[in-house]
């Protein structure tokens, strides 16, 4: 929550960190999305829309709305990043945007209500980060005048894939502002195309900056009962260790909708600035085809890849090689496992893949075999009946939950690093090649006390191998 002593006049960055990016499967799962992923540069997409408004005058530190299952990986990259947020706010469950930056301006106007706040998503790429501040401080000068301002990307193609923005007249006094002609769907590409010739019609970004307590005041006039549930959320809210969890039966009973059909389409007081800053929302595959840099032959390849008369084509491999004879205008994408191949022009369908396997149940659609823990991670290596091993990697000074399962017994081995073993009323410290057994029902921590990662060989045997035969009993990370 704000501390109440910011600089007058500093903006507030709100990152919206809660999606789940299904339209860049196999990459992208519910438990991994795209914002965490490093798909433009070295940094993942919410590191580097963190830094983007972090390493320059005039920002108060970033307030991030997240998804509860994303907390410790969220909060992660911050850390690596070098980002000290004012709050990591934890959502229940989806709601959409408009209850999500609701919460956010409430959290704000508590301590000014005239703080300007700057909404962005997580997970877009901005190229040309000068254009994009120049544009901040002309939306400053806008809101600061009494208006809700949202960034309009100026077209280069006939995009069907985006919303468009229709400006109007000039807002005397505020350069570069208009008002907001019209908001427009998605359209077709002939309708896409008139759009692009006409001139004034800009691609809806999804970014906008405004005061905290106008725009409460605009989302109240529609929406009253999704206001009360997010003041409720907030008032019944927990601190848990560096998060704030808002309430859940509160939050709950807030409007799905998202800020453009909850206030912007709505109000009188909507501007729009139009900016050109190398904008993408890496929302499919063919996007960032479109964002990256490309060969000679118009193709983007990222991993151990091989082609041969292969043009205008997307091609990862995360796992493995990927080789690719004589294709055109495709993406291929292998992982560990999952391999997806389609059109270019077809990306925009991957979420009912997404779908498909979410209805037959496959783990696919939710998690990697890599699976990230606040501790560290594990990855699967093998599952079969009544038998599955995993690599573990745990921390310098981390530590597991103890904790204990009644379906199953483990196998621990050591093969780097040093390990703090408690086993039911045993402590002990096991080194590279050494192991021990951990009987089922048997309370038992795994802890890394020393300054280099911990690797260990995990084999469990058992009737259940589910993540969710775990009784903890004692947790630093609060799921106890």
């Amino acid at each position: 929550m704000t501390s109440g002593n910011e600089l007058p006049g500093r903006i507030h960055p709100v990152i919206l960190s809660g999606g789940s990016g299904t339209r860049l499967w196999p990459l992208s799962r519910a438990l991994y999305p795209k914002q965490l992923l490093p798909l433009v540069s070295e940094r993942s997409l919410l590191q580097e829309a963190a830094l983007r408004v972090t390493d320059g005058a005039g920002f108060a530190p970033p307030l991030v709305i997240a998804n509860d299952e994303h907390r410790f990986i969220v909060a992660e990259h911050l850390r690596l990043a070098g980002v000290q947020p004012e709050a990591i706010v934890l959502e229940p469950m989806g709601r959409n945007t408009a209850p999500a930056v609701a919460v956010a301006a409430l959290l704000l106007a508590a301590a000014e209500s005239d703080a300007l706040m700057l909404v962005l998503p997580s997970d877009h790429a901005i190229a040309e980060v000068p254009a994009f501040r120049t544009a901040i401080d002309r939306a400053a000068a806008a809101a600061r005048r009494g208006r809700l301002v949202t960034f309009g990307i100026t077209a280069d193609r006939p995009e069907t894939g985006y919303g468009y923005i229709r400006s109007g007249a000039p807002i005397a006094g505020c350069d570069g502002a208009f008002e907001v002609a019209a908001f427009v769907e998605k359209p077709d590409h002939a309708r896409a195309e008139a759009y692009l010739a006409a001139g004034d019609y800009f691609w809806n970004s999804g970014i906008f900056l405004f005061p905290a307590g106008l725009f409460i005041a605009e989302l109240e006039r529609r929406h009253p009962a999704t206001v009360a549930a997010c003041r409720k959320a907030l008032d019944h809210a927990r601190r848990d260790l560096d998060f704030l969890r808002l309430d859940a039966p509160s939050f709950a009973a807030a409007e799905s909708t998202s800020v453009d059909y909850g206030v912007m389409e709505h109000t009188d007081k909507a501007a729009v600035i139009p900016v050109d800053m190398g904008w993408s929302d890496v929302g499919t595959w063919d996007a960032l085809w479109q964002a990256s840099g490309k060969d000679a032959a118009g193709n983007v390849c990222h991993g151990d890849v091989l082609t041969e008369d292969v043009r205008n084509s997307y091609l990862r491999a995360e796992h493995g090689l990927v080789t690719a004879l004589g294709i055109e205008d495709l993406v291929v994408v292998a992982t560990a496992d999952a391999v997806m191949v389609a059109r270019r022009d077809r990306t925009q369908d991957v979420k009912q893949i997404v779908a498909r396997l979410e209805r037959e149940g496959r783990s696919e659609s939710k998690s990697h075999p890599l699976v990230h823990r606040p501790w560290g991670s594990f990855r699967s290596i093998h599952s079969g009946d009544r038998v599955q091993v995993k690599h573990i990697m745990v921390k310098p000074g981390a530590k597991l939950s103890l904790q204990m399962h009644h379906h199953r017994a483990e196998h621990w081995v050591v093969v780097h690093g040093t390990a703090k073993v408690v086993r039911g009323n045993e402590e002990i410290v096991l080194y590279e090649d050494q192991s021990t057994y951990i009987p089922l029902g048997t309370p038992h921590r795994l802890e890394n006390p020393g300054k280099i990662p911990l690797h260990v060989i995990e084999v469990q045997s058992g009737s259940y191998l589910g993540e969710d035969d775990i009784v903890r009993f004692e947790d630093t990370y609060g799921r106890s």
